[in-house]
């Protein structure tokens, strides 16, 4: 199924070179080429995820690519177009604003559907969030000739660490979510990058537009998807189109640091960007996902909430750094308090206590020597295995199993697994399963979050693959 897909894209993108050609220079007859190779390839890849979510691998990503794309008016002169990523157009009597412009497949959809509620659509200015691909992928199909760009001065850095980094950070996302492509995509029409802002603003500053009578402000402030933040504020409605500043849901706790692979989102700074918010007082939410969220009361909570248990964590875990507790110990007992409590779906404190932890005295932990040298643990995992036993090292594990603590079950199983002769064994494997299943019952019946499931999701597949691999052996 992978190759015949991959065949077919690369049909589709040659078909969009020789229309390209055919077309002879046209920029506008180019565009228009590849937005119909483009909508094909979006409907390949939205029923390839449909197949998968048939077949039991659900995920958040999954539940978004899937959600319908139409256009709706959100707030008096501001119209949204559903999709893995919101866009959003202010209009004013003068010309438009595009706030976001979504990921680059779903773009020829997204710009149907706007058309059908705002007639003139072109555009003067073009606001992006931050340098994700699911908010940057339509610029170069939305962009017209004149049209300013508008970004944090810290984007270009972000685009361009995403990018060098590009095929690493592929294949770990691949792994969490697998109904991604093999390869990140290179063709000039859906590549990651190559945008370059025409105006920046600085961390902390602000930037005011005025167009047909409507004012928009743009305020540079890091969020919780990475140190480019911007969200832009409509004083006079009192309407925040706040990108991913939250993270994908509204309130939550942040993604200080997210597993996929990516700079820290620094504490402070969210905390300062959460005053910030706090201060103006949204009476609505225009979200980078989903839907909007309405009510100052309800929303003045939920950012105080936020700004609350971020700070709650940072504190608990620089006293606890001070008092001279190890990174887990205060992993496994620094927790929010009743009254901050807060969905743990995306962002996970655990993960946040970490994050501070290395963000402030880096990789070493000052408790094993061999971390200062480029000998793996795993080099002499087979020795230890060899001088335990396979088989007392396996009943060991499920005697972990058996009393409820699969991570100390796992730690066993990842020492036979740094033994390349066991890493197929299907005994182990098995044993590997039943570690993982029982984690992943604690994370579905726990806090639910989503990157933890993917992980788990992600091993037992393996695990699986392992069983199945040597029970098909001769």
């Amino acid at each position: 199924m992978g190759n015949f897909i991959k065949y077919l894209i690369f049909s589709i993108l040659g078909l969009v070179v020789i229309g390209t050609l055919t077309y002879q220079y046209s920029y506008n007859a180019k565009k228009q080429v590849q937005l119909q190779a483009l909508d094909v390839v979006h409907d390949l890849a939205t029923n390839r995820m449909k197949k998968q979510a048939e077949n039991g691998s659900t995920s958040v990503a999954a539940e978004f690519i899937n959600l319908p794309i139409e256009a709706t008016e959100v707030a008096d002169g501001v119209f949204r177009v559903t999709g893995i990523g919101n866009i959003y157009m202010v209009t004013t009597d003068v010309s438009n604003v595009l706030f976001d412009t979504g990921l680059v497949m779903q773009v020829p959809k997204q710009i149907a559907a706007m058309k059908e509620v705002v007639q003139d659509n072109r555009l003067s200015h073009i606001i992006l969030s931050h340098s994700h691909a699911d908010h940057i992928g339509g610029v170069v199909y939305w962009r017209e000739e004149g049209v300013e760009i508008i970004a944090h001065d810290q984007f270009t850095e972000e685009q361009r660490y995403l990018k060098a980094l590009e095929p690493y950070l592929h294949n770990r996302n691949r792994l969490l979510f697998p109904f991604m492509p093999e390869k990140p995509p290179t063709a000039e029409m859906i590549a990651y990058g190559g945008i370059t802002p025409t105006l920046t603003v600085k961390e902390g500053d602000s930037y005011r537009l005025e167009l047909g009578g409507k004012v928009m402000e743009i305020y540079a402030m890091a969020g919780a998807e990475g140190a480019d933040n911007v969200v832009m504020w409509l004083p006079e409605q009192k309407v925040l189109l706040s990108g991913d500043f939250f993270g994908p849901m509204f309130p939550q706790f942040p993604n200080v640091f997210t597993m996929r692979g990516e700079k820290i989102r620094k504490p402070i700074e969210y905390i300062k960007s959460l005053n910030r918010l706090i201060e103006i007082a949204p009476e609505v939410i225009l979200p980078g996902h989903l839907d909007p969220v309405r009510g100052e009361e309800k929303i003045v909570a939920g950012l105080t909430k936020m700004r609350d248990a971020v700070q709650y964590v940072h504190d608990e875990t620089i006293a606890g750094m001070n008092s001279g507790k190890s990174l887990y110990q205060l992993m496994e007992t620094i927790s929010l308090p009743p009254e901050l409590e807060l969905s743990q779906a995306h962002g996970r404190v655990s993960w946040a206590v970490k994050s501070i932890w290395e963000y402030y005295a880096t990789w070493f932990h000052f408790d094993r020597t061999t971390e200062l040298y480029g000998v793996d643990r795993s080099d002499v995992m087979p020795d230890v295995v060899a001088l335990a036993g396979v088989d007392a090292l396996l009943d060991k594990a499920r005697s972990f199993n058996k009393t409820g603590q699969p991570v100390h079950a796992m730690h066993i199983i990842e020492i036979l697994l740094a033994d390349p002769k066991h890493a197929s064994d299907s005994i182990v494997n098995k044993v590997r399963l039943e570690a993982l299943q029982l984690l992943l019952d604690e994370a579905i019946n726990g806090i639910e979050n989503s990157y933890e499931i993917y992980w788990l999701n992600a091993q037992i597949r393996l695990a699986e693959g392992a069983i199945a691999e040597e029970g098909e052996a001769p």
